[in-house]
């Protein structure tokens, strides 16, 4: 157990809790339940304020900031009493409204307690600062305390899915969502690491060839920055923005111990490696390698220390506000030994990245009235060639004319300039891509512990909704992937919520809360819905974006509702077309949206690349061999009907993450980004109340407050909870229904707090815990009468060796007196004397 007193959960609990002292100045406050209010605010979207009058239906108020205003009565909304104010839970409001919740959020955002519980989710606002909240003393804090005795934090949602999983032997999942840059990645790392540390199986491994042993733990732990240096980047948003979604499984033994762990991932933003915006970067892997860190890579990578001589990833920033790349390249580094990496695996990566940098310096000019291009200079080809184990010549040649099937003949292609530098960027899209997939699959292969595996929770950190000056293809499928976690999220708390209850046959008024999101998803996945037409098209000859737009108006538009047709803006990048999600309307511009979802790359090099002496590139790039050979061996072109394209692969993939999130208990945790500008402290009030909509925050609260969250089947709450009213159930059999009914009676709970469906008994938020409470009390009390009679046994078993000790003592005492009174006996004297005579005439 933590000491609340030490200074470091001292120091944790200012960022965490009130302090009493502030708590009793909060509800000290003077306060006029008839006249406080919330009025609606053009810059803090709701100010507090008192009502000064009442005249038809408009109300003159006075605002906290002095102001005389007069606003409709439908306006106005309730204020809480001061005893609310600062609440950890907001489903405890009194007046549950959008103001309310708002100004929970913000008075506690004011004074950095960024956790807050939402009714059985979790709201958690991005601090853009370190909190010392992460520590040792504080996870040790929250290991196996409930919900309620503790402050909010992260670790109390991630223990409640612990001991879920533990006691109802069912596999949990944590969804972290929100927009880019709400934090969701820091709180994934956070989640991993409190897993960790409190089921920890404390062995450790050891590495072939290493020096240290490592744990299973640390190997988890470890994956984490060698995925982020691969798959994250700053973008105008976020200064550490996953350009991917992943779900990491952490798999339990029947014990709670960690058995291993696996990491599936989702669509990794690939056009980034060759393009990025002005104000963003290129993955950060590429700014580590090119630091100071370490200059042997450097000369095996044939690199320098300065990113902006190299093209592909000095078109935005190079340097990141309060990052040390060179650090970060170290920890990477650490990172992938901890993991077991060899030291040839992390060179051959390594020289595989840097060819990335050196394609894109490569220079091409066109031959004068020819359409073939040719090579400006050698040295950038050579570099690559070098790096990747394959022949400069070859290399050229395959870039310059690649050998492509017409009927049933190969012939060599003259490329013009163009062709040449699109086939160098898919190249290096492609090598790139491969690399992220086969690095997942080495840490998979680390984290494949041998140990029995019962359980997992799961842990989805995918990247967050975008919207965005210029919206393309990349931004569909994520705002795709959010528009369907959302419908998950809003489909367990609230469809299934209401469909139980009418299952259950118990009294419930039917609530609309508004929020399908079908017909949005539909529009982009049905037949003949966005993505249907663009993969159409992908096959379809001669067809462009252009076709694919208008094929699109053609089907929907003025036919689908959440389909438009974007106003130009002054300005701003051209837009193709509007989709309104749930979280705003995005205008997105098609523009390559055919070639990107083709991704198609230059045969001819890829199965020189799968021939290569770099013996990573060769396994990265295997299956261009292996399609070579079935296309030789059927004597047939891979066909464009069997093509699998970037959006065909990503729906397949979400499917199963789906279908994987729907066989656990899910647990909510809901990322806020405060403002625009990445400063701490910060509450931009109509950012917070859009994302509060959108992400279902008050409508979940709703239907926490109206509904029952908690239940349990009638003999699971008889086994448990017969303990409270032992005299409540007769001898003899009583069905498990009728046992409940009784115990509740007995136990005096309020009979609004709960119902009793057909197979289960179901409870108002809390009103469990408070059964729990009282199960411990009476357990307490049964465990102080046993410890009681218990040791009374003992003391009676101590006691009765005591008098025995006692009648020992005694007859010891007697024999030694009656010794002492015999020695100086004279007859003894002279027996003492004569017995030795006697011996020896005996003898």
């Amino acid at each position: 157990m933590t000491d609340p007193n030490d200074p470091e959960v001292v120091d944790a609990m200012k960022y965490l809790a009130l302090p009493s002292e502030e708590k009793i100045k909060l509800r000290s406050q003077p306060f006029d339940a008839k006249k406080a209010c919330w009025v609606p605010d053009p810059k803090e979207s709701f100010i507090a304020a008192d009502i000064e009058s009442t005249k038809d239906n408009e109300v003159t108020v006075k605002t906290s900031k002095g102001e005389t205003r007069t606003v409709k009565k439908d306006d106005i909304q309730e204020m809480n009493p001061p005893k609310y104010w600062c609440i950890d839970d907001m489903a405890d409001l009194t007046y549950l409204n959008d103001a309310s919740v708002l100004a929970t959020l913000r008075d506690r955002y004011a004074r950095w307690l960024i956790y807050t519980y939402s009714g059985l989710f979790c709201v958690v606002i991005n601090p853009y600062k370190r909190l010392p909240i992460y520590n040792m003393k504080v996870v040790l804090l929250y290991r196996g305390r409930k919900r309620t005795e503790v402050a909010p934090h992260l670790y109390a949602i991630s223990d409640t899915a612990y001991s879920n999983m533990l006691r109802d032997r069912e596999n949990q999942s944590m969804l972290i969502t929100g927009e880019s840059g709400a934090g969701k990645t820091e709180n994934t790392k956070k989640v991993i690491q409190y897993f960790a540390l409190v089921a920890a199986a404390g062995t450790k491994k050891e590495e072939e060839g290493a020096k240290k042993q490592m744990t299973l733990e640390d190997q988890i732990v470890s994956a984490n920055p060698v995925l982020e240096a691969y798959g994250n980047a700053k973008t105008t948003r976020n200064n550490n923005s996953s350009r991917f979604g992943k779900f990491i499984r952490i798999h339990f033994g029947p014990t709670g111990k960690i058995a291993g762990a696996d990491i599936e991932v989702y669509l990794l933003e690939k056009s980034r490696v060759i393009f990025q915006q002005p104000a963003e970067r290129n993955y950060h892997i590429f700014y580590q390698l090119c630091s100071k860190a370490f200059p042997q890579y450097h000369e095996v990578c044939l690199i320098e220390n300065d990113p902006s001589k190299y093209f592909y990833v000095a078109q935005g920033m190079l340097t990141i506000d309060g990052v040390d790349d060179a650090e970060e390249m170290r920890l990477t580094d650490e990172a992938f030994d901890i993991l077991g990496f060899t030291q040839d695996e992390k060179v051959n990566l390594f020289k595989c990245t840097s060819s990335i940098m050196h394609f894109g310096n490569s220079q091409w000019k066109q031959r004068p009235r020819e359409e073939q291009a040719e090579t400006d200079g050698t040295e950038d080809c050579e570099k690559v060639a070098h790096l990747l184990g394959v022949e400069a010549a070859d290399l050229i040649k395959g870039l310059l004319k690649p050998r492509i099937k017409v009927g049933n003949e190969y012939v060599n292609k003259g490329q013009n300039k163009d062709q040449v530098i699109n086939s160098i960027g898919a190249l290096s899209k492609a090598i790139y891509f491969r690399i992220f997939t086969w690095l997942v699959d080495r840490v998979n292969v680390t984290l494949d512990v041998k140990a029995k595996r019962q359980y997992f929770i799961g842990v989805l950190d995918i990247a967050g909704f975008e919207i965005f000056e210029f919206n393309g293809f990349e931004q569909l499928c994520i705002n795709y992937t959010n528009e369907r976690l959302q419908q998950f999220f809003n489909h367990h708390m609230f469809v299934l919520e209401q469909e139980e209850y009418k299952k259950e046959g118990i009294q419930w008024t039917f609530i609309d809360f508004g929020m399908d999101l079908q017909a949005c998803i539909d529009l982009i996945e049905k037949p003949m819905g966005i993505l249907s037409i663009l993969e159409e098209e992908c096959i379809v000859p001669k067809a462009t974006d252009k076709t694919f737009v208008e094929k699109l108006y053609t089907n929907h538009l003025g036919k689908h509702p959440q389909f438009g047709k974007p106003k130009p803006g002054k300005g701003k990048a051209e837009a193709h077309f509007d989709i309104h999600h749930y979280a705003g309307t995005v205008s997105y511009t098609a523009t390559s949206w055919l070639e990107k979802n083709k991704d198609p790359i230059n045969n001819t090099v890829a199965i020189l690349f799968a021939k290569s002496k770099n013996a990573l590139l060769s396994i990265l790039f295997a299956d261009a061999v292996e399609e070579e050979g079935a296309s030789k061996a059927s004597g047939k072109k891979k066909g464009g009907g069997s093509m699998q394209t970037i959006s065909a692969t990503h729906r397949e993939q979400l499917n199963k993450l789906m279908n994987n999130l729907k066989q656990t208990h899910p647990h909510f945790v809901r990322c806020i980004i405060p403002n625009e500008i990445k400063t701490g402290g910060v509450l931009d009030s109509h950012l917070v109340m859009h994302q509060l909509t959108c992400n279902g925050v008050l409508e979940g609260i709703r239907i926490c407050r109206k509904g029952f969250p908690n239940r349990m089947i009638y003999s699971e709450f008889k086994q448990r909870y017969s303990i409270l009213a032992p005299n409540a159930i007769p001898k003899g059999f009583v069905d498990a229904k009728k046992s409940t009914e009784n115990i509740l009676k007995d136990c005096q709970l309020v009979e609004d707090l709960y119902r009793c469906g057909s197979t289960k008994v179901f409870f108002r938020a809390g009103t469990l815990g408070q059964l729990e409470d009282m199960r411990d009390a009476a357990l307490s009390k049964i465990i102080a009468t046993l410890q009681g009679q218990v040791r009374g046994y003992i003391m009676k078993k101590e006691y009765k060796k005591m008098l025995e000790k006692r009648l020992a003592l005694a007859v010891l005492q007697r024999n030694c007196r009656k010794y002492l009174s015999l020695r100086n006996w004279p007859w003894w004297k002279l027996y003492t004397k004569v017995k030795p005579l006697l011996s020896v005439a005996r003898q």
